[in-house]
């Protein structure tokens, strides 16, 4: 059984390199659940469709959690609903970017 709220916590270690703010703080993860195999299924959006570092950060964020469950097989999905806006951005973020 998995903390997925532990693994949210880690993966607030995962920095997109463009603007310098974690992936959870930008509001790019939307849920972390095992599946009924033991599989970790990450659902994750991108700021925009075109976003330059994607790959790096979906591999970025399949391999902080590989290290804490090496033995489960990882899944980040790429979802666009609901599409990703501003709002998504936590007050740690906002503050980040200069924007609160």
């Amino acid at each position: 059984m998995i903390d997925s709220e532990f693994l949210f916590q880690q993966l607030k270690t995962v920095e997109d390199p463009d603007v310098h703010v974690n992936v959870v703080d930008l509001g790019l993860i939307y849920g972390i659940e095992e599946i009924f195999d033991g599989s970790i299924v990450v659902a994750m959006t991108l700021t925009s469709p075109s976003c330059p570092v994607g790959d790096f950060l979906m591999e970025s964020v399949k391999k902080t959690i590989a290290v804490i469950h090496p033995d489960h097989e990882i899944l980040v999905n790429l979802v666009w609903d609901p599409p990703w806006n501003r709002d998504m951005i936590t007050e740690v973020g906002k503050m980040e970017l200069g924007i609160l």
